[in-house]
């Protein structure tokens, strides 16, 4: 499991990146909002908030990250939707997904760089 929020990292980095960019925020606080991100779509799923609502729920809640970083809510509702619920009780996916984007931001900018053509 820890893999597969790994691979949701990669897939919903560049989603962070527009319209301002995440990477004007530095490491610590774009990884910090990324992971509020994530845990606000695994609530959402432990609350059984229909996947089609999920980010409509999370927008009108006023999260408190910047607007841009609510661009990759679909893509991680995706990903965290396709998880069974009982996997979600033990773990806090937004600070497995804050550390592993702490931990492989050289990568993932890189990625992004790349995907960018830039």
């Amino acid at each position: 499991m820890i893999r597969n929020i790994f691979a949701a990292a990669f897939v919903a980095a560049p989603l962070f990146a527009s319209p301002a960019s995440a990477d004007d925020y530095g490491k610590e606080d774009s990884c910090k909002y990324q992971g509020q991100v994530m845990a606000a779509v695994q609530s959402a799923r432990l609350d059984r908030v229909p996947e089609a609502k999920v980010e409509e729920t999370i927008r009108a809640s006023n999260p408190e990250w910047p607007e841009n970083f609510s661009n990759a809510i679909p893509q991680l509702t995706q990903h965290v939707y396709q998880m069974k619920r009982r996997d979600l009780k033990n773990i806090d996916l937004g600070e497995v997904f804050e550390t592993q984007c702490v931990e492989n931001w050289d990568q993932i900018q890189e990625m992004k760089k790349n995907l960018s053509g830039g």
